[in-house]
């Protein structure tokens, strides 16, 4: 009885150690639309020597083209974050007590404002990969070689465009603290 009971306690621990590996290796599946998607869309697609964004868009009336354009769009948008993003943020907390004893009331409230700004001259990306899900969405991996990035950067650093640039990304930011000072009543 004894042995019955150790050979049932060892196929237990097999049996769930197998299924934590399961369900680890279930987590790790990229799935969209219930099926097995390729990676690249989950995680970000790792390019060698490249920085790579993935974007997306929903089927459309206007056709194939459009949703591949508004894709890559949505894939260029997010290379251009990670190369360079500004991020205008505030946040405001008050916080009121009246009374005493019982009869204290007690007032709160925040609020969270927030913007982001990307202006990047993308050279030389372009589309690597795309995959349409079975619900029609289209799933796009496009990639900028990383010397062009760093070319970039340092290009606009001695040119007259960065400083017009400068200038738009200066109104931005006033455009902002309007936004902001109407929203707060300033």
């Amino acid at each position: 009885m004894k042995r019955l009971l150790g050979l049932i306690g060892a196929g237990v621990i097999i049996f769930s150690g197998c299924s934590s590996k399961n369900e680890v290796q279930k987590e790790q599946i990229c799935q969209i639309d219930n099926v097995n998607a390729p990676e690249w869309i989950c995680n970000g697609g790792n390019v060698k020597d490249m920085i790579t964004g993935v974007g997306s868009a929903e089927p459309t009336p206007l056709g194939f083209n459009y949703q591949r354009t508004e894709a890559i769009s949505a894939a260029r948008d997010e290379i251009a974050r990670k190369i360079s993003i500004r991020v205008k943020n505030i946040f405001k907390r008050f916080e009121a007590s009246t009374g005493a004893g019982k009869d204290v009331t007690v007032e709160k409230a925040t609020e969270n404002v927030s913007k982001q700004l990307a202006y990047e001259t993308l050279r030389n990306s372009k589309l690597l990969k795309l995959w349409k899900s079975p619900k029609g969405t289209l799933y796009v991996l496009v990639g900028m070689p990383k010397e062009d990035a760093i070319e970039g950067i340092k290009t606009s650093l001695h040119n007259k465009e960065a400083l017009y640039q400068k200038f738009l990304a200066k109104k931005s930011w006033e455009d902002l603290d309007k936004e902001i000072d109407k929203e707060f009543n300033y």
